[in-house]
């Protein structure tokens, strides 16, 4: 009877999942129950059931608040809920006395029980709902909102963080291929969600799930019909360098027996709430093994991916363009152009999408272009070690190597306002990767071809 009033309480829950259309704030004796719900939580007050139904009363408390009310939520948990500096202190004194002794197994066990906050008990509460996961994910994005302008709710988004990236350890994941054949509403979420290449229509995505690609997303079990974040693969015989041409809808579709080179170019993370926690490198892989056992010819994986920070790290880095554009280039283009033929005339051109509509402008603005691009990609930095370059940060910090660049090859509105429709190859060669990565670890040194480097020199 008592389970059965509980799934009766969380399938009334999951109608609220999604935010409440008339949010009330949250009073002083709101917050008061609240509190003493999280005591009762924190202190595991009754059996698995009566968990299970605080969880949920809490749950809907929350969906029902307004803006204000979710964050004073959300700060009470991490101002009121974290480790007991006494017990900390306690147990950690007696963890340095007890080294070397036998008893010091036993004293390490009870720091960690001491470091152990009451917050991350209230939050394991949730995720025994069969809705807590995705309820978890979604407060995260308001929890990393709220950080903005108080940083005192960073220590629970650490403890929630780190729980996050357990719950979602690759080896609980499913990999699964996504065709035109999937449900319909999973189809919907990958044109909601894809973020590197607009999915303009249903023709567009039929063109992406065609018998020339491959569409792959992990999944976790307790959110079957959510991708946490797909790839999507064009199987070709060269190394793709215009993405304008992968999308074409008109486009002849390829015979995948002659294919031997698999391009990812789009990989999309789908849920906000899980930054931090890291995937996508796995997803790679386990899709070039799914890859190599279907097409057993195919010998090339690379990508063909944007540069979605390059104009802005131009704008901010002046003396780069008297590097990229050298003796010539400037007056070349101005007299094209009908320009200054200064640095400032040049980006003011290329504020102007049409500029890559010019024949005789874009045959100019080709090599210094370029060299922009490979500079940013080599030397461009966040602090001392950090690249600048999150796609570039991803695939080289994989083992792939920058192979090549692409001048014009993304012409749409964005490409051309991100990076000029600079697009590069990253290479994955299966026998590099680990000492590429060794390579970066330990001296920075970035894998790249020969012409990549020598457009920085």
């Amino acid at each position: 009877m008592s389970n059965s009033l509980v799934a009766r309480s969380l399938k009334k829950m999951q109608g609220l999942w999604t935010k409440s259309q008339h949010p009330k704030p949250l009073d002083e004796r709101g917050l008061q129950k609240i509190r003493e719900q999280f005591q009762e939580c924190a202190r595991g007050v009754g059996g698995e059931v009566s968990a299970r139904q605080r969880a949920r009363r809490l749950g809907e408390s929350y969906l029902k608040l307004d803006e204000a009310g979710r964050h004073a939520f959300l700060r009470l948990i991490a101002t009121e809920f974290g480790p007991d500096p006494d017990k900390v202190a306690t147990a950690h004194a007696h963890y340095q006395a007890a080294l070397g002794t036998p008893e010091q197994w036993n004293a390490e066990a009870q720091l960690w029980s001491a470091l152990r906050s009451p917050r991350t008990r209230i939050l394991t509460q949730f995720n025994a709902l069969p809705q807590g996961v995705r309820f978890l994910v979604d407060l995260r994005v308001d929890l990393l909102r709220f950080m903005k302008e108080d940083p005192e709710l960073a220590s629970l988004n650490r403890e929630l963080e780190h729980s996050l990236s357990a719950w979602f350890d690759v080896g609980f994941l499913e990999l699964r291929r996504i065709t035109w054949q999937s449900p319909a509403a999973l189809l919907e979420k990958l044109i909601q969600y894809e973020a590197v290449h607009t999915i303009h229509s249903w023709t567009d995505l039929k063109n992406r799930l065609d018998s020339d690609r491959r569409c792959y997303g992990f999944f976790h079990p307790r959110m079957p019909d959510e991708p946490l974040i797909f790839v999507e693969v064009a199987l070709t015989d060269h190394l793709a360098g215009d993405v304008q041409h992968l999308l074409d809808e008109h486009a002849p579709v390829f015979d995948t027996q002659s294919a031997d080179t698999a391009i990812f170019y789009s990989i999309s993370n789908t849920q906000q709430g899980l930054r931090g926690v890291s995937f996508g490198n796995f997803l790679l892989k386990r899709v070039i093994e799914d890859l190599q056992r279907d097409f057993p010819r195919l010998k090339h994986f690379s990508t063909l991916s944007p540069l979605p920070l390059l104009g802005r790290w131009a704008d901010k880095t002046p003396e780069v363009w008297q590097q990229a554009f050298q003796s010539g280039d400037l007056e070349r283009v101005g007299k094209l152009a009908q320009c200054p033929a200064t640095v400032e005339g040049v980006q003011t051109l290329l504020a102007d999408p049409l500029w890559a509509t010019n024949t005789r402008l874009t045959r100019a603005l080709q090599a210094p272009l370029t060299r922009l691009a490979a500079h940013y990609l080599l030397t461009a930095k966040m602090g001392e070690k950090r690249l600048y370059d999150p796609v570039a940060r991803f695939h080289i910090g994989n083992g792939a190597r920058v192979e090549r660049l692409n001048f014009l090859a993304d012409t749409s509105e964005k490409g051309l306002r991100q990076s000029f429709g600079m697009m590069v190859n990253y290479l994955y060669e299966p026998d590099d990767i680990e000492e590429n990565v060794e390579n970066l670890l330990s001296t920075g040194k970035i894998a790249a071809s020969s012409s990549v480097r020598h457009a920085v020199k």
